[in-house]
């Protein structure tokens, strides 16, 4: 039997814009990893390699959020009501995690290349790093123009990623002139390090952002005490309560609430009234509100307190 329902917000998304981005950009980024892991090892270049571990760590970001994508666009089902959305959000948190892991082994790396310096291809070094500038520079474009048109998290979180390897190329083409005129092969650890500063100070960001939404918190957009003032001006009704407010995905919110609402008004206008305030006002369209009587519906102390201030009012 087929899965028949009713839903006013669909719970998918069709992101072609996002699609071809990521294709682009998982292409031209998987082509410069072979380029740079190759570099970095005939030319010992631990800032190179370092790059390089992040170039691969964005190849295995780009996979996930293309499987991310790609789940996105399935319809809910009687297991997924939701759909396939969060695992955009479970992708961009493994993403993050495995950036944070990766910085500190190059953050490790570089401590013993300090107190064991090695001798650097100088010239293989900065023309890889010269390339890798480039590149960087056209991704980092490319996915600035694609998160203009959609939000996507997946998106956002390559992007941080490409401005980390854009600063990582500079870094690194830094690191080489510095050795060049100065003779101190320590700054190839030293630059390393601070690229892995950045690689782990972004995948913190990525991390933080996913696990709110897994956690279901209120998203930082929101602020529950004015959305719950709002409700609270609406025509009969009297208390708001048991509200929740949730990210199910980026820009894909959900909302719930009940309220106590005056005997002689219409309960099926209440609701109205309330939806037509949230979508207008705070562009939340996908709410549940659940109207309830203090006197049938048990609510504890919390209920005979509303009780009693009613009646003496």
């Amino acid at each position: 039997m087929k899965f028949y329902d009713y839903h006013h917000l669909n719970h998918m998304k069709e992101q072609v814009k996002s699609k071809k981005t990521l294709w682009i950009t998982l292409l031209l980024t998987l082509f410069f990893t072979i380029v740079e892991i190759v570099g970095g090892l005939m030319s010992n270049s631990l800032a190179l390699l370092s790059d390089s571990a992040h170039m691969i760590s964005d190849v295995i970001a780009l996979c996930l959020s293309m499987a991310a994508i790609y789940m996105a666009t399935r319809n809910p089902n009687r297991k997924y009501t939701f759909g396939y959305l969060r695992f955009e959000i479970i992708a961009s948190f493994l993403n993050g995690l495995a950036l944070a892991i990766i910085a500190i082994g190059i953050f490790v790396e570089g401590i013993q290349r300090m107190l064991h310096p090695q001798t650097v291809d100088l010239q293989l070094m900065l023309t890889i790093a010269s390339i890798g500038l480039v590149i960087n520079i056209i991704l980092t474009a490319v996915l600035s123009s694609s998160m203009k048109e959609e939000d996507n998290l997946n998106v956002k979180s390559a992007l941080w990623h490409f401005i980390g390897d854009l600063l990582s190329s500079i870094g690194v083409i830094l690191s080489g002139v510095i050795i060049y005129f100065t003779g101190f092969v320590i700054f190839d650890p030293i630059i390393s390090m601070v690229i892995g500063a950045i690689i782990f100070t972004g995948g913190a960001k990525i991390t933080r952002e996913s696990y709110l939404i897994l956690m279901e918190s209120v998203p930082e957009k929101f602020d529950l005490d004015e959305i719950r003032a709002s409700i609270g001006q609406v025509e009969g009704v009297e208390d708001v309560h048991e509200l929740h407010l949730w990210g199910i995905s980026t820009d894909h919110y959900s909302l719930s609430a009940h309220v106590f609402i005056r005997g002689d008004i219409q309960p099926f206008c209440v609701i109205l009234a309330i939806n037509e305030v949230l979508k207008e006002k705070y562009g939340i369209e996908h709410s549940t509100i659940q109207i309830e009587n203090p006197v049938i519906h048990n609510h504890g102390e919390y209920g005979k307190r509303f009780v009693a201030e009613m009646a003496a009012k």
